[in-house]
C-alpha cells in the first residue's frame, strides 16, 4: 500500500469525514478526453466502482489520487509537423517561420492525442486525525504539491505544514554510521550513499554491503555526508531514510501481514489497519530519533 512516505503535519482544522467525502466528489477522477493530455482526480481506495472516495479504517483516513496521462512521442510530432511544413512550402513557395512551425507541432500533437496510449498511476494519501499527521506515498515533490493543492481548494481550513526536527537527517545518519550506534528500536541495514559537499559532488554508494567498516567512517571524516541510509524499525519495517527526511522503499518484514490476505477475501481493512498501525509507530519513533519535532520561528522584523 505504501512504498514511500513524505511526512507532513496538519496545521489547520480538519473537516468531518462526511465533509471530506462531499468535497472529494467534486474532484472525482475522469478519464482523459480525446485531446486531453492529462487528468487527475480521486478514486475509491478499495477499488470498488462508485465506492466512497475516503475510507476510515480504525480512525485513519485513506484517499487515493489517480493520474492518467497520454504520451505522444516527440519524434512523431516533429516528423508530422515537418511533413506539413514541406507541403506548405511546396504549395505556396513559402517556408514556414518558427512560430508557424510551433503551431504545426501543436496541431500534430492534437491530431495524434485521440489515438495515443494512456498511462495511469495512483498515489495513496493517509491522514491521521489524532496524530495530526499527513502522509503521501509519493516519490516526487511535484505529486505531493499537486495533492495538497487539490485538497486546499475544496477543504475549508485544511493546512499542511512541513515537519522540522532538532537534528537534521544528514547529521543523524552521520552520527549513526560513525558510531555504529543506531537509535533505540532501529538497526542499520546494508545500503547507503555518501556525497561530497564540495563542487565535485563525488558520491560513494554501498548496496547489499556491511556498513560497519572503517572505510565509511573515513569517508565521513573526509567530509562526505550521508544522503541515504537503509534501516529497519523494530524488526518489522525496513526503509531508506533520505537527507530530506523522506522515508523511501518501505518494506514490511515477513509475518507482519501474515494471515490477513490468506484468510480474508477482502483484506483491505486488515491490510490498511496494519499498514497505518506499523507506520504510525515507526514515524514517531523516527522523529524522536532525530531529536523530536521543533517549531521554526520567524525572525523578528528589524
Amino acid at each position: 500500500m505504501f512504498k514511500d512516505a513524505l511526512i507532513y503535519k496538519l496545521g489547520g482544522s480538519l473537516p468531518s469525514l462526511e465533509a471530506i467525502e462531499t468535497a472529494l466528489q467534486t474532484q472525482a477522477f475522469e478519464e482523459c478526453g480525446a485531446t486531453q493530455e492529462r487528468s487527475a482526480g480521486w478514486v475509491p481506495p478499495r477499488g470498488e466502482e462508485h465506492g466512497p472516495l475516503v475510507e476510515s479504517i480504525g480512525g485513519q483516513y485513506l484517499l487515493r489520487l489517480m493520474v492518467e496521462t497520454k504520451a505522444v512521442p516527440a519524434s512523431v510530432v516533429k516528423r508530422k509537423a515537418e511533413e506539413r511544413a514541406q507541403q506548405i512550402e511546396a504549395t505556396t513557395g513559402r517556408k514556414p517561420g518558427k512560430k508557424e512551425i510551433r503551431d504545426l507541432r501543436e496541431e500534430a500533437k492534437q491530431a495524434l492525442l485521440p489515438v495515443a496510449f494512456t498511462k495511469r498511476g495512483a498515489t495513496w494519501v493517509w491522514i491521521d486525525p489524532q496524530a495530526r499527521r499527513f502522509v503521501v506515498d509519493a516519490g516526487s515533490q511535484n505529486r505531493v504539491d499537486e495533492i495538497i493543492t487539490l485538497l486546499v481548494k475544496v477543504l475549508d481550513g485544511f493546512v499542511v505544514q512541513e515537519v522540522h526536527t532538532a537534528t537534521s537527517a544528514t547529521a543523524a545518519m552521520s552520527e549513526w554510521l560513525s558510531s555504529q550506534e543506531p537509535p533505540a528500536g532501529f538497526s542499520i541495514d546494508r545500503e547507503c550513499e555518501l556525497r561530497a559537499t564540495d563542487a565535485s559532488k563525488a558520491a560513494v554508494r554501498y548496496g547489499h554491503h556491511p556498513l560497519d567498516i572503517a572505510e565509511i567512517q573515513q569517508h565521513i571524516s573526509e567530509g562526505k555526508l550521508p544522503t541515504r541510509l537503509a534501516m529497519t524499525w523494530d524488526e518489522r519495517v525496513s526503509f531508506v531514510l533520505t537527507e530530506s527526511m523522506q522515508v523511501r522503499k518501505i518494506r514490511f518484514q515477513d509475518g507482519v501481514f501474515e494471515k490477513t490476505s490468506i484468510e480474508k477475501e477482502d483484506s483491505f481493512d486488515a491490510d490498511a489497519a496494519i499498514t497505518t498501525g506499523e507506520l504510525g509507530r515507526l514515524l514517531p519513533g523516527l522523529l524522536q530519533a532525530l531529536g523530536g519535532e521543533i517549531e521554526l520561528r520567524a525572525a523578528p522584523a528589524a
